[in-house]
């Protein structure tokens, strides 16, 4: 059996929220806390992306992207998108506030929203994982970016965070 491999890291997001970050290694799990461990419902946003958000508040708790590695990766065509089609089994006041968290920071500095065009009427919304907030530097740079990253760059470069504040 494999051990277990943590990765830890913090920031301060442009609005002054502290994001924590731990990458799980051995899965491939990435997730990223907005607030201290608190009461929440757990939004599947598809089969890979878990937003944990506070109904009461109205603020986002976490997000947990699952195969993180693969969904950061971009493509020829650009970034691996994928449909919400698991929004539309949520009652309509709770998709749309969250649909408001998922375009508004911190949320939307690593998970974009786009849509796909079915019909005339219907639109079908998309997201992807924003990789380009992750980039390859010769600076050191927090582990669990590190090491989220090195399973999308090349493994013998360093990594750090994008952030306003550099």
């Amino acid at each position: 059996m494999n051990d277990l491999v943590l990765h830890k890291a913090e920031i301060t997001s442009e609005n002054g929220i502290k994001i924590r970050f731990v990458y799980d290694e051995g899965g491939d799990v990435l997730e990223i806390f907005f607030a201290e461990n608190e009461p929440a419902t757990g939004i599947e946003l598809t089969n890979h992306i878990l937003l944990r958000l506070n109904q009461t508040t109205k603020r986002v708790i976490s997000l947990t992207i699952l195969h993180f590695s693969v969904l950061a990766q971009q493509t020829e065509y650009g970034p691996r998108s994928y449909p919400l089609d698991n929004l539309e089994e949520l009652p309509e006041a709770l998709r749309e506030m969250t649909l408001r968290l998922l375009i508004r920071p911190p949320v939307n500095q690593f998970l974009k929203l786009s849509h796909f065009q079915e019909t005339p009427t219907k639109q079908v919304p998309l997201t992807y994982v924003e990789p380009s907030y992750f980039i390859p530097t010769n600076k050191t740079a927090e582990p669990a970016v590190e090491v989220a990253m090195a399973h999308y760059f090349d493994r013998n470069q360093r990594f750090s965070l994008i952030s306003p504040s550099r």
